[in-house]
């Protein structure tokens, strides 16, 4: 019994590589896809959040990683900040650990509370109307408990 050996030969090169190309285009949609949906996204956001680190100033009210909330005090290098986080509390924290910027200040609006402050000052005035309104407060309480 001799049996030979048969090999099976296609049709043409020519249906063999567009047959191949039509079994990587499914791979090659998919990684489309996922290029538009997920890679540029992300990539945008490193960008963006780089671009929030850099343009950091003295003043700005930041969100670190950890949650706490605090204002700029200085930029000490490249990689620090210190960051005011109570009244006389303040901490170096590293840049890339800034999650946001709540607030930017004003320049304007900084300039005239401090010539208000300073006007304030010069005059050795208080402001009178704080204290009525908290008179005025305090009344109806009494009356309520006097009710009780």
């Amino acid at each position: 019994m001799l049996i030979t050996t048969a090999y099976a030969q296609g049709a043409g090169g020519l249906l063999d590589s567009s047959n191949a190309m039509i079994q990587f285009l499914p791979l090659v949609l998919i990684f489309v896809v996922f290029y538009f949906l997920l890679i540029r996204p992300q990539q945008k956001k490193q960008k963006d959040h780089r671009t929030m680190l850099d343009a950091l100033r003295r003043g700005d009210r930041v969100v670190t990683g950890g949650g706490i909330i605090g204002t700029v005090n200085r930029v000490t290098s490249a990689e620090e900040v210190e960051v005011d986080i109570a009244q006389g509390v303040r901490v170096r924290v590293l840049r890339s650990t800034i999650t946001s910027v709540l607030a930017k200040p004003d320049p304007a609006a900084t300039r005239e509370a401090a010539n208000e402050r300073g006007s304030e000052r010069s005059t050795g005035r208080r402001r009178a109307a704080k204290e009525p309104a908290k008179e005025a407060e305090s009344e109806p309480v009494a009356k309520e408990d006097e009710k009780a």
